[in-house]
């Protein structure tokens, strides 16, 4: 399911959900039927997360080992790759999957990457401007890294634990990078906001390491267009309408030049990807389209 899917589903189930939480069921569950077939009408999201999640006997909460033995035969190698993959929020290459979980480099690893690839666990990207063989392999599954987050080897011991940690820096940590997700999982509806879904297009990342001088950046979405233009998109999650202020447009302009002068044939353009409404400032111009929460639930 996608976000939209998601929105109607619920609505049949009689949850009052609106769309902020179903965004938040979203980036918990992603949009698998069966899990969102766990909610339960009458009580609130954050309820039922912690029912599902957090109580002693909450059904999502020992679902991970039993999701991976029922979709794969020998899911000990799976999990090595995600166990991997879950240390590192970019993701990492071929090699470096190789050098962390000591599987044996024949086609089987090719197999296995392929498997999860398939089944939505991963996705396999680009850095743009780098060769197809240094491709990275990223944890997508929302199900999945809300788990290595907040369940794996946790300690929590708090059937009440969402309630309580919604509003505070690990949680309003942990909502910017599952929105990015989000994001990297609608691009397709990004792409039918800024009237480009007839345009043939390559979504890359991007990422130039830090040093003395200067600190390092990453973006996580670039859209690569046929008419040699690229949507560079920056992702953000707040709870009240985001404000660009006059030091984060410094920060931006010197992403664009940095891309403009390794890519000096493409004209980028800054995009603004948010759940929340972009202020109008003097500022904001900086941004030469918006998407926003609505437009994910196209």
């Amino acid at each position: 399911f996608c976000l939209r899917e998601c929105e109607l589903y619920s609505e049949e189930m009689g949850l009052r959900f609106n769309r902020r939480q179903v965004l938040e069921g979203y980036m918990i569950m992603g949009g698998v039927p069966f899990y969102w077939s766990q909610l339960k009408p009458g009580m609130s999201l954050a309820q039922n997360i912690n029912q599902l999640f957090f109580s002693e006997d909450g059904s999502l909460r020992h679902e991970f080992d039993d999701l991976y033995d029922s979709l794969f035969k020998q899911p000990k190698p799976y999990l090595s790759i995600v166990d991997t993959l879950a240390t590192k929020k970019v993701g990492m290459t071929r090699t470096e999957i190789l050098q962390a979980t000591k599987l044996t480099d024949n086609g089987k690893l090719t197999e296995y990457l392929e498997n999860l690839e398939y089944c939505g666990f991963i996705r396999k990207y680009n850095c743009i401007g780098m060769k197809a063989k240094n491709a990275l392999f990223q944890l997508m599954d929302n199900y999945t890294l809300f788990y290595y987050k907040f369940i794996k080897d946790s300690y929590i011991n708090d059937a009440q634990y969402w309630t309580k940690i919604t509003g505070k820096p690990e949680y309003n940590s942990w909502c910017g990078l599952a929105f990015e997700r989000v994001c990297l999982q609608h691009v397709e509806q990004i792409k039918t906001k800024l009237g480009i879904q007839g345009v043939i297009t390559t979504v890359y990342s991007w990422s130039v390491a830090g040093s003395k001088d200067k600190p390092g950046a990453q973006i996580d979405l670039l859209i690569d267009r046929a008419d040699d233009a690229v949507n560079v998109c920056e992702m953000k999650f707040y709870k009240a309408p985001y404000a660009v202020t006059k030091g984060y447009a410094q920060v931006l302009n010197s992403r664009l030049q940095a891309l403009e002068e390794k890519n000096p044939a493409k004209t980028f353009l800054l995009t603004y990807v948010g759940n929340s409404e972009l202020v109008s400032n003097e500022y904001s111009d900086i941004f030469r389209a918006s998407v926003t929460l609505d437009d994910l639930f196209i």
